[in-house]
């Protein structure tokens, strides 16, 4: 979708519990995370490299401002929403890269959820240690 003001194109990326919602146009490689950049928002390198993935992959890196709105779960989840949203952002603004996009894996958002806790034990599926005496 593209936002009548600002002229951007607007993706939404979801991993986990966190959305991210994703801003591009045609600039000179900015990347900007909740009003920080990239590097210092996500902290670890492997979590920077995930989120700039659709950008290295299909050879786009420096073309793009990028802004990015994060928000909910941790910063891993948050990496993979960014991840996914810029890779949405990105087809849209060149439908010609889905057969790269789609190769990766990263046009698909990722259905793995945290399982819940059941009553009556430590954690999802751990057990209290069986005492035989």
């Amino acid at each position: 979708m593209i936002d009548r003001n600002t002229k951007e194109i607007v993706a939404t990326g979801r991993r986990k519990r966190a959305v991210a919602r994703v801003r591009i146009k045609q600039g000179s490689g900015k990347f900007e995370v909740n009003g920080r950049k990239l590097e210092d928002y996500l902290a670890r390198e492997v979590l920077v490299r995930i989120a700039r993935q659709p950008l290295v992959l299909t050879g786009t890196d420096g073309m793009y401002d990028v802004r990015v709105i994060c928000d909910g779960g941790g910063l891993s989840g948050q990496a993979g929403a960014i991840r996914h949203g810029l890779a949405r952002a990105l087809l849209e603004a060149n439908p010609n890269l889905k057969q790269i996009l789609r190769s990766y894996g990263l046009l698909t958002r990722d259905p793995r959820e945290v399982e819940r806790k059941k009553y009556g034990r430590p954690g999802a599926r751990k057990r209290f240690q069986f005492s035989k005496r």
